[in-house]
């Protein structure tokens, strides 16, 4: 099978003797060894096999398979929530002394991550203002650990130069390069594939879909995620064998949906830049994004997300949000229903206004999740919402 799409379809736990067709739910703690000699071969590693579910499952194995498919990774971890998965990429690897280079754009609760609690543990870091690779590259030191970025970032949909920056590793082969690809999906962008070491993922977005469960995974070399499984072994940040289940089935559907998000989202950016009650329309394959082209270079599509700016600052954003008749307000991402948040407000809202300045985050900048409905009905629900606000 040469197409992803088929090969995490037919990507499966291995069948029972009753011979399922769906794969059923591993509702176990632990799991039975034959012999007292098994058990022992298998704690030695010198047999496979599974243990304890903090370890591993075959509804997570099977998930991460499935992942890994997509991304074209060695192997890799699932986590509890995305958070749980971008926390355990960096404390895995990083001690006291060491440094991190992160882009400034990035989400809330990962900043506070770098600017609050690392710090306490002795590990600094400074945030590049550019997607130049030369700002990059001046900002790598003797001691830097961890290269980190989004790209889209969230919420100002911020792209960089995946290659080009992967190419620092040439010169800086002790750094091990980042990426959250959650906006993106692996459906739409293979950061790996262009260099970069592990790929970390919010399964709760657009790998569920739906808004159901919780979920985190991180994929990419193998001796990488081997180091992060003796860290998630020991602090047990572990997915649930249900969640799994649940987001392992909706990766069967992740093409079909990321299709429709993205024809969506890009023919709601469109009318957003024909109104006048927008500053500001911002979407990575709308011709007039600042890095369109490379946006087409390393993404099959655009993604589901919009943000916009409505004139009139906070006040106009809320009157806007508490217009919208059929858009859903709430701080997730990646459902099948369309989604208005006010970042400023909610998921960066522990930032000051300067740092939100600092990302393109303003009192009347709106995210939209642009969900599965009707393209017309998503862009006549935003329309009538601007029109009532004026």
């Amino acid at each position: 099978m040469k197409n992803d799409q088929s090969k995490i379809i037919r990507e499966q736990a291995p069948r029972s003797a009753t011979r399922e067709h769906s794969v059923p739910l591993y509702l176990t703690s632990s799991f039975i060894f034959d012999s007292a000699e098994q058990g022992r071969a298998i704690f030695a590693e010198e047999e496979e096999g599974m243990v304890y579910s903090r370890y591993a499952n075959p509804n997570t194995t099977e998930f991460i398979n499935r992942v890994c498919k997509l991304e074209k990774a060695d192997t890799g971890l699932a986590f509890a929530s995305g958070m749980a998965a971008v926390f355990a990429s960096f404390a895995s690897f990083i001690k006291s002394g060491d440094h991190i280079v992160s882009s400034r754009a990035i989400f809330g609760s990962t900043h506070q991550l770098i600017t609050q609690l690392f710090p306490r543990w002795g590990v600094t870091y400074t945030y590049v203002e550019s997607s130049d690779v030369e700002d990059w590259e001046k900002s790598i030191q003797p001691n830097t650990k961890i290269v980190f970025l989004e790209s889209p970032s969230n919420p100002g949909l911020e792209l960089f130069d995946l290659e080009a920056l992967a190419k620092l590793k040439n010169k800086f082969p002790q750094v091990i390069f980042i990426i959250d690809n959650c906006f993106a999906t692996p459906y739409l962008q293979q950061p790996l594939t262009l260099g970069f070491d592990i790929s970390v993922h919010s399964a709760t977005k657009y790998m569920d879909g739906q808004g159901r469960v919780l979920g985190g995974v991180a994929v990419g070399k193998k001796e990488l995620i081997d180091e992060m499984m003796f860290f998630i072994r020991h602090t047990g940040p572990a997915m649930s064998a249900f969640n799994a289940w649940t987001i392992s089935k909706s990766l069967e559907t992740l093409g079909l949906r990321m299709d429709r998000h993205c024809d969506n989202a890009l023919a709601l950016a469109q009318a957003l830049e024909k109104t006048n009650e927008i500053v500001d329309v911002k979407y990575p394959f709308l011709s007039s994004h600042p890095q369109y082209e490379l946006a087409k270079k390393q993404m099959k599509a655009g993604g589901g997300i919009v943000t916009f700016e409505v004139k009139g600052g906070k006040e106009r954003a809320f009157r806007f949000i508490d217009a919208l008749e059929m858009i859903l307000y709430t701080s997730n991402l990646g459902d099948s229903r369309t989604i208005a948040t006010h970042p400023a407000t909610t998921t960066h809202a522990k930032l000051s206004d300067s740092e939100r300045a600092d990302l393109g985050i303003m009192p009347g900048t709106i995210r939209l999740s642009v969900g599965l409905e009707d393209k017309e009905d998503i862009i006549n629900d935003i329309l009538q919402a601007l029109d009532k606000t004026k």
